[in-house]
């Protein structure tokens, strides 16, 4: 028995090894000069390999049809993957929020062993651009390329989704899988950096935040997301980790109107800050109200604080009124932010939408339209929070797919 992986990332790698445990012969298809290339650039080059919470926490932290993973994420697990990439000696260790990196820090490390995994005796690496899905009476024949025909028994659609094309993921695969009969919900960013209508997030871009908290508001102002960590400036507006998560609460309510307010001091109750604040005129009650906030916030910040509380610069501290000072402290605990869109497609991290899952048998991966046809990976309408979990969709569908579709029964 034959079977065709088309796609060499994350999920075709582990798909291809998996399915040549038991397939006669495994044909994997990529059409970059090599394998991984998506992955080599994920965690910022550090790779989050996986999240090392419990199954049912991670079944929650995605919004978009988490249930349909059940069957993969516990035939997969993330222990699962952290004991096959130790097995070929990439050990790992887990960081804040659960998120487990290779201890060395280098992604390069990861794709190395999996491509270790995925190139077994009976697997067979092709270099060519799948153009096709060949079918017939509801069947899988093949596969058409750039350079050809492969006929294979079964057919594994690990093509990505339509974020970062630069690596590879362009969306062919959904334009194979709407031809043979499925239905592909509209590609959007997800994990994606947030654009602001307020300009002056240009003029401090490249201030990263740490311990800050952001919630973001629909325009009934009813809370949305709110969470904890780092975020960033930029040009166009807001990113980081936190923004990054956030982006995935918003889809739908955007075209409305979106603001975030940023508490720049969580920590701290609204007395607390006060006292704080306080305590920081008393020492510096003779300077100008730019130059005594430099314990409290980040230089590039000062000034944008200052001017959203209203407050003149180079007013002395020991002039500010108590009206000022409950300015300075709204700014400081709810800075701001109206946001206007996400940055394009090709920036974001991964693609919300995708086959549509009621199309595909969760337990084996195989769809109901085609047989023999199997997808896995980003291609699929899942999509998860940061911190490893859409990592873990790519090795537990891309294994559940080899696995059935290695099985000559």
């Amino acid at each position: 028995m034959t079977v065709i992986v088309c796609g060499g990332g994350a999920a075709g790698m582990i798909a291809a090894g998996t399915a040549a445990e038991t397939a006669d012969k495994v044909i994997l298809i990529e059409k970059n000069d090599a394998l991984g290339k998506k992955l080599r650039i994920t965690g910022k080059g550090r790779c989050n390999i996986t999240n090392a919470c419990e199954i049912e926490d991670m079944i929650g932290m995605y919004p978009v049809n988490g249930k349909f993973l059940y069957s993969a994420l516990y035939t997969f697990t993330n222990d699962s993957i952290v004991e096959l990439l130790e097995s070929y000696g990439v050990k790992t260790k887990v960081e804040r929020g659960g998120r487990v990196f290779p201890v060395s820090d280098d992604a390069r490390d990861v794709v190395s062993a999996m491509r270790k995994y995925a190139l077994k005796s009976n697997v067979k690496l092709i270099k060519d651009e799948v153009k096709s899905i060949i079918t017939s009476n509801g069947e899988i024949k093949g596969v058409k390329t750039a350079n050809g025909e492969y006929m294979a028994d079964r057919v594994i659609l690990c093509n990505g989704g339509a974020s970062y094309p630069q690596t590879g993921s362009d969306g062919s695969g959904y334009r194979m899988a709407e031809k043979v009969g499925h239905t592909v919900i509209k590609p959007t960013p997800s994990l994606v950096p947030l654009c602001t209508a307020e300009k002056w997030c240009k003029d401090i871009m490249g201030l990263s935040l740490k311990n800050v908290e952001v919630t973001a508001f629909n325009s009934n102002n009813k809370k949305l997301y709110s969470g904890f960590g780092e975020m960033l400036f930029t040009h166009f507006g807001v990113s980081g980790p936190l923004i990054l998560s956030l982006s995935a609460h918003i889809k739908k309510d955007l075209e409305k109107g979106v603001s975030i307010k940023i508490d720049l001091k969580p920590a701290l109750s609204e007395e607390q800050l006060d006292a704080r604040i306080l305590r920081d005129f008393e020492n510096q009650k003779n300077k100008h109200i730019i130059n005594s906030l430099d314990a409290l916030l980040p230089k590039k910040l000062i000034p944008v604080v200052i001017e959203l509380a209203e407050i003149q610069p180079h007013k002395a501290v020991c002039e500010i009124t108590r009206e000022e000072r409950k300015r300075l402290l709204g700014v400081l605990k709810g800075l701001k932010l109206n946001i206007t869109g996400f940055r394009p497609l090709s920036e974001a991290i991964i693609t919300s939408g995708g086959i549509k899952t009621s199309e595909i048998n969760s337990s084996t991966m195989e769809s109901k339209i085609v047989k023999g046809l199997y997808f896995a990976g980003e291609i699929i309408d899942v999509d998860g929070y940061t911190g490893g979990f859409n990592l873990q969709v790519a090795w537990s569908t891309g294994y559940l797919a080899g696995l059935s579709a290695g099985n000559k029964t």
